[in-house]
């Protein structure tokens, strides 16, 4: 079994979450992941796809959002070019049998509603894509982290229990 995970990060807030979800993936499946630039735009011989992002103005980020997160530090941002907003707007219908999971990373304080995971769901539920979970928010201290004391290991946690989940192919309906 194969899994892909996607993210884009602006910060490396969302990157060290999705290496997290890679982690405990692993325990059960052979796991690649991938920021967003470098993503494929057919998924072929994978099994999960995992598709994760920074939560900008209550959805997916956009390209004017991504700049004014540049603007922020002084170093850098992890992923400069396209978001999963884009890559998944050219991302091709999945093979059978391909499920999908999707996370965000988005401010602990204050809770703003929207939901960049939430999103991306309901893209890849159009694309014919299945779920083997609800969306999940992982929380970042303010706006450029870190990742609160605590998530990391969740998302570890999270990535296992996908993984045996859809190892064992035990269907979610979501």
């Amino acid at each position: 079994m194969r899994a892909l995970v996607v993210y884009e990060s602006m910060f490396g807030n969302t990157r060290l979450i999705a290496e997290a979800i890679a982690g405990g993936l692993a325990r059960h499946m052979e796991v690649e992941v991938e920021e967003v630039s470098g993503a494929p735009e057919k998924i072929v011989g994978t099994d999960l796809l995992v598709v994760g992002g920074p939560t900008h103005a209550f959805g997916m980020s956009r390209a004017s959002s991504r700049q004014s997160a540049a603007e922020m530090i002084d170093e850098p941002v992890v992923s400069p070019g396209i978001g999963i907003r884009e890559w998944l707007d050219r991302l091709e219908q999945p093979g059978a049998g391909v499920v999908a999971a999707c996370f965000d990373t988005r401010i602990d304080k204050p809770r703003v509603p929207g939901s960049a995971a939430v999103r991306a769901h309901k893209k890849l539920r159009k694309l014919g894509f299945s779920h083997a979970s609800y969306p999940v928010s992982f929380f970042v201290d303010g706006t450029t982290g870190p990742v609160l004391a605590g998530e990391y290991e969740r998302a570890h946690q999270w990535g296992d229990e996908l993984g045996s989940l859809v190892a064992g192919r035990v269907p979610v309906a979501v």
